[in-house]
């Protein structure tokens, strides 16, 4: 948006509020404020804030005391950071502009479907700031009440890829891995990315941060090597070692993706056509050229029933082949968790187990790593088909992937150890009998309640697969906390346990 501070409009000095409202640009104003009485804002205004060539759209609180002196303004940490200002700066506040692209949003709340142009200002003007969470929020139902059919998804896509910047690369075949989710400790890519880069193949593989999960990948690697890489940093990361596990959100890869998902995580909205354009756009501004999917199916996973998963696989495929991309989908055991930890360094350590082949590695990640990873090898045409699965395992099994993954993260910035939790407490079997239902939900709910992701220590060991028996006062999982406070809290919550991981006799 272009805006300068000009004479005819008052300028007001700017404070750093030190308010940390996520990514909320907030900004506080006095209620007898000369700029307010001109302009006619009132409280929960959205306001324009410009500073020289910048500006945000941020929400107005205001006060009646002296908190601020007349002439000044307090602006949250998110409106302070997309100005780049010092303290005393002066700034101006209007009015924002109207948004021509909300006449396309309320044309599709009354069932008109959107072109191109209509989708590419929608997404231009969300990555812009200008979209107020409730306009958010009315894209979004708009879109999930009457869901997107298979041009509004590819417009969709294309309009989130070309908002962001791309990443292009030398190679013809780049691969690259997605995981639908919905299990905890699925945490495959850093193994598939080590596999896929020892065999010769180009994996820059872009991950995001826990939004409502115990950990998101790029939680996990954090505790192994760093993964704040800048666009110049990934490029060499590649360019020497072929592969890399990255924050995408350090980038500006589909910026319009993350800000969809926060909205939809908040109003527990996922529609496959949002679902869609949210995986590919990344991948294609990644710039993969062949992609393998996972999707989990079980009935406390994302994806519910083998119908859905082959629903969603076909409408991927008709996606991805619009855009020129080779897409392979697999339908994986979406029953129960993988592997042992849940939570970002518990996971590192069953990441690290496999390659280093430790003895009590866990098998099952061990064996899903391999079903993933031999896809990406023969997709990527390292492996003949129905190779794939051997080459991977002894990728693994000859030591080639753990020296590659400690290269990648030497190249990322060291390789680091995963922390430990200060507190780890047992939960015990109330019975006897046979393992026969585990909840995904719970056993995340319960290894956020323990501080997970933001005590990157914290989280769940599992101690018990489906099927297995199971003796009264036996561990089923070790509870791991970095305070006390966050231990007695998980532990109220888990008095249950039986609603977690079900016994019968």
């Amino acid at each position: 948006m272009s805006a300068r501070i000009t004479p005819q409009t008052p300028a007001l000095q700017a404070l750093r509020m030190r308010l940390h409202a996520q990514h909320q640009p907030v900004v506080l104003m006095r209620t007898d404020c000369h700029v307010c009485r001109a302009e006619g804002l009132a409280p929960r205004s959205q306001v324009l804030i410009i500073a020289g060539d910048r500006t945000v759209q941020a929400l107005l609180y205001q006060i009646d005391s002296d908190l601020l002196k007349t002439g000044q303004i307090a602006l949250s940490e998110a409106a302070w950071d997309a100005l780049d200002i010092h303290e005393g700066d002066l700034v101006q506040v209007r009015h924002p502009p109207l948004l021509e692209s909300l006449s396309a949003v309320r044309a599709r709340i009354h069932g008109h479907r959107l072109q191109t142009t209509e989708l590419q200002a929608i997404v231009r003007d969300v990555v812009d700031g200008r979209y107020t969470d409730v306009a958010l929020s009315a894209f979004l139902t708009a879109t999930a009440v009457l869901p997107l059919d298979m041009q509004e998804t590819i417009h969709l896509t294309r309009a989130m890829v070309d908002v962001g910047d791309h990443l292009q690369w030398q190679a013809p075949i780049v691969v690259d891995k997605h995981c639908v989710g919905g299990l905890p400790g699925n945490r495959t890519t850093p193994l598939v990315v080590a596999i896929a880069a020892a065999n010769g193949l180009v994996m820059p593989k872009t991950s995001s941060r826990a939004i409502t999960s115990p950990a998101g990948t790029a939680d996990t690697m954090e505790t192994l090597a760093p993964v704040d890489l800048d666009l110049d940093t990934l490029r060499k990361v590649v360019e020497k070692e072929g592969g890399c596990v990255a924050w995408g959100g350090a980038m500006h890869l589909s910026p319009a993706d993350d800000i969809f998902v926060r909205v939809e995580r908040e109003l527990d909205i996922d529609t496959q056509g949002q679902l869609i354009a949210s995986v590919l756009s990344k991948k294609i501004a990644a710039g993969a050229t062949h992609i393998v999917i996972d999707i989990p199916v079980g009935p406390t996973a994302k994806v519910r029933s083998r119908e859905t998963a082959e629903h969603l696989a076909h409408h991927l495929s008709e996606v991805a082949a619009s855009f020129g991309l080779v897409l392979r989908c697999l339908f994986t055991d979406g029953n129960q968790p993988v592997g042992r930890g849940i939570g970002p360094a518990l996971e590192a350590r069953d990441v690290l187990a496999v390659l280093r082949n430790e003895a009590d590695a866990p098998q099952d990640l061990c064996d899903r790593v391999a079903l993933v990873a031999g896809a990406v090898l023969e997709l990527g045409g390292v492996a003949k088909e129905g190779e794939g699965l051997r080459l991977a395992h002894e990728t693994i099994s000859s030591g080639r992937a753990w020296e590659k993954f400690q290269r990648i993260c030497a190249a990322q910035g060291g390789f680091r150890e995963p922390p430990q939790a200060l507190y780890v407490e047992p939960l015990l079997a109330t019975t006897s009998g046979r393992a026969v239902h585990i909840d995904n939900r719970k056993l995340s709910r319960l290894a956020k309640l323990a501080g997970a992701p933001e005590s990157p220590a914290a989280g769940i060991q599992l101690q018990v697969r489906l099927g297995d028996e199971i003796t009264r006062g036996q561990p089923l999982m070790f509870l791991h906390a970095q305070t006390s406070g966050e231990m007695v809290y998980a532990l109220a919550y888990v008095q249950g346990i039986g609603d977690i991981v079900k016994i019968e006799p």
